[in-house]
């Protein structure tokens, strides 16, 4: 089934990649021209202020908490009754240390408040708070995607393979466009889209 979007298209392949080369070419422009600076580090409302920019050309659901449970495989991400609690509980975890960054990381992911493309929009949100507290960020490139795939299906019960393999990964070059542009790629790969790099949009 296709997600009702804003383009009319019907075709989820279609959708796929329209989704991709518009919400690429916006996570473009929040790095130009600096509109995560603006933004507040490891909340829930700047999360939303990331997701709405990225999918504001795709959906018009984009930065607006979901209104629907969702799952993925066996998974259930929390239950709509519970998300608007769960998300003010996020909001108050500690980002003082590594470990407490990826902890509220797995616990915003257990959430997923979007009705869609809540990775690639959480992923974003996890470096701006790992750059504001530690002065670092993930090297999303340097991430295998099945690692991390496996890594986060296990972290709502143990979060320590996530946290080594985002902690292998980390580097200082927290104002380096290409670290930024190729990771934006990756998460996107994660995902299963890769049909644009975000440096030919």
């Amino acid at each position: 089934m296709t997600l009702k979007n804003k383009l009319g298209i019907m075709d989820p392949i279609e959708l796929a990649h329209k989704e991709e080369q518009l919400t690429k070419k916006r996570a473009q422009e929040l790095y130009d021209k600096h509109i995560l600076e603006t933004l507040e580090v490891g909340t829930y409302t700047g999360l939303a202020k990331i997701h709405g920019y990225l999918f504001q050309d795709v959906y018009d659901f984009a930065g607006t908490m979901r209104k629907v449970n969702i799952a993925k495989g066996n998974f259930r991400f929390a239950p709509l009754l519970y998300l608007s609690e769960a998300l003010q509980q996020i909001d108050k975890m500690p980002q003082d240390s590594y470990d407490h960054i990826i902890e509220k990381y797995v616990e915003m992911n257990v959430a997923h408040p979007f009705r869609e493309g809540n990775g690639r929009s959480t992923r974003i949100w996890l470096d701006a708070i790992l750059k504001k507290e530690l002065g670092k960020v993930v090297d999303w490139s340097q991430v295998d995607k099945e690692d991390y795939l496996f890594a986060m299906e296990r972290s709502p019960v143990r979060a320590t393979e996530i946290k080594a393999l985002l902690k292998a990964a980390l580097t200082d070059k927290i104002n380096d466009r290409t670290v930024y542009m190729k990771g934006i790629d990756a998460s996107y790969r994660y995902e299963g889209y890769n049909t644009y790099r975000t440096e030919d949009l």
